[in-house]
């Protein structure tokens, strides 16, 4: 969206000093950052959907732009609903972290084996000492079977 700002550049702006102020704006879900520099206002965008981005908790918003360096800010809460905050749900990522556990467990399981094997004690063959027994054995059992 080519209306809002993203973090990067707002990050560069303020270590710029061009950033005038930033404005909260209490939603319907959360919480809207617009953000002015020069003669412009713009909304900030998520990351990844380039829409403006909602911040579900007010402390996680003040968090952000303390940690960006913008620690003055004004609030308009007039069209904060707190109950659309609370009653919005996400199972998908829920889902989508069990998966990710699941595989973290998996890949930890996978590269204990892979180290137990190279940690074990018992001699081993190379694959070209492997090959040439195997075909002696092969050929042994077609002389046998003639």
């Amino acid at each position: 969206m080519a209306d809002t700002i993203d973090h990067g550049t707002l990050s560069r702006l303020v270590e710029a000093g061009a950033v005038r102020g930033a404005h909260i704006v209490g939603q319907h879900g959360g919480w809207a950052v617009m953000v002015r520099y020069g003669l412009i206002e713009r909304p900030l965008a998520a990351q990844r959907s380039r829409q403006v981005r909602l911040f579900r908790k007010f402390e996680t918003l003040v968090t952000y732009l303390k940690g960006i360096g913008i620690s003055k800010f004004d609030v308009d809460a007039s069209c904060y609903d707190a109950d659309v905050v609370h009653a919005t749900r996400r199972p998908d990522r829920a889902e989508a972290l069990k998966r990710a556990h699941e595989a973290a467990a998996h890949d930890a399981w996978f590269r204990e084996q892979v180290q137990a094997s190279i940690d074990d004690p018992r001699p081993s063959v190379a694959d070209d000492e492997a090959h040439a027994l195997f075909a002696a054995r092969k050929a042994a059992l077609r002389q046998r079977a003639r």
